[in-house]
């Protein structure tokens, strides 16, 4: 072979193997779950904490496990990325003598699907109520809604929590002197990057955006470090937020509007552009309703929101190049207050969690319209509030 064919050899060997690092390795498409829920134990509640469900994605068919770890409180959970730990919100005002939560870490028992109580954290504010991971599973990022504030705790090698990384504490208050008379951070979530954190705050009728150390676990102090806040309008009370799969967009669900915000996310800046705020009760509806909980289907191609009160998922499309949303229908839960709701990993099934009628419904999601049909399934939980899925096979 002469120097020059040895070359082309070489630079084609080359560029298929960066191919192929690029690519990844093949897709694992799991058929086998463990499904948890995080629920409230607090009083005329029956839950004594974590509870647990097996899951077969090929035929839909569930099998109750039950109670996985006995927890106060565990209303909001999030799994570790390597699917060996999960985390769960203890929503208390008063943890070991002051004025916080708490935040549970087990590792999961990958054969039994019980959980293994690791340690606790104090989350340094009251009633933490949302938990999420940054991508490279190093913290989880914790909400403080009596609190008013976001802490960061590092994530330990065997899944124990350190003490929290960062801290921050909002001030001030919105219009409504009854729900907004001091900031309560109500969710907290990693941009697609890992660069910003976007805090929905109910009292102050904000998105802030944080800058993310992923090196250091920290954020970005003072607005002067970090984009301008997304407002919300008066008294709407932003919640939850959701990404679309492509990047571009974000939606929040406004919990005392009933309404959902589309905007556009600039991912070199960090911040959102507010496109659209649709409400997301059916205008025939004249009720108090307050909305929970927000996703958007893995295909990108719909948007589902729960209401409380109107019990009921609405079912929005996205516009793919716009990111704008036109209602599709409204459906009932089937039960009282659906606090969360799930997607199962295959965008087939929704899951909603009735809180006040003390059950999950299971829905068939209609991969062309987006619409969703009762399958008759029903799971018994006292005061469902989270749902979560595990990949075990």
């Amino acid at each position: 072979m002469t120097k020059s064919l040895r070359r082309s050899f070489l630079s084609l060997a080359t560029f298929f193997l960066l191919s192929i690092a690029c690519l990844g390795a093949p897709v694992k498409h799991h058929t086998k779950y463990f499904v948890y829920v995080g629920t409230y134990t607090q009083e005329g509640s029956e839950s004594k904490g974590i509870y647990a469900y097996r899951f077969d994605s090929a035929t839909a068919r569930l099998v109750p496990i039950g109670l996985a770890a006995e927890s106060t409180n565990p209303s909001f959970l999030v799994v570790h990325p390597n699917h060996r730990f999960l985390y769960a919100v203890n929503e208390v005002s008063n943890y070991q003598g002051e004025k916080s939560g708490a935040v549970s870490a087990f590792a999961i028992d990958r054969s039994t699907g019980k959980l293994k109580l690791l340690n606790q954290v104090a989350t340094r504010g009251g009633d933490p109520c949302y938990i999420s991971f940054d991508k490279t599973g190093k913290y989880v990022l914790v909400a403080n809604y009596a609190g008013g504030s976001v802490a960061i705790f590092p994530v330990m090698d065997d899944g124990r929590l350190g003490e929290a990384s960062a801290f921050i504490q909002h001030s001030g208050h919105g219009t409504n002197p009854q729900r907004q008379e001091a900031p309560h951070a109500h969710s907290v979530d990693l941009s697609p990057d890992n660069r910003f954190a976007l805090v929905d705050d109910l009292g102050l009728d904000e998105t802030l955006i944080y800058r993310f150390d992923s090196a250091k676990g920290s954020l970005a102090a003072g607005p002067q470090s970090n984009p301008a806040p997304a407002k919300a309008e008066p008294g709407a009370g932003p919640r939850h937020l959701a990404f679309h799969p492509n990047g571009n967009f974000a939606y929040v669900i406004n919990e005392m509007a009933s309404a959902v915000s589309a905007f556009r996310y600039d991912a070199t800046t960090g911040e959102l552009k507010k496109l659209q705020t649709i409400s997301a009760l059916p205008k025939t509806f004249s009720g108090h309703s307050e909305a929970a909980e927000i996703q958007v289907h893995p295909s990108g191609k719909f948007l589902y929101a729960s209401n409380r009160g109107h019990d009921s998922i609405a079912v929005f499309a996205i516009d793919k190049n716009m990111g704008t949303l036109t209602p599709i229908e409204y459906v009932s839960t089937k039960g009282a207050n659906p606090r969360h709701f799930e997607i199962d990993p295959t965008g087939s099934l929704l899951f909603a969690a009735n809180e006040k009628s003390d059950n999950i419904v299971v829905f068939q999601v209609n991969s062309q319209t987006g619409r969703l049909t009762p399958t008759g399934k029903v799971l018994e939980v006292s005061q469902p509030v989270c749902i979560k899925f595990v990949p075990v096979d």
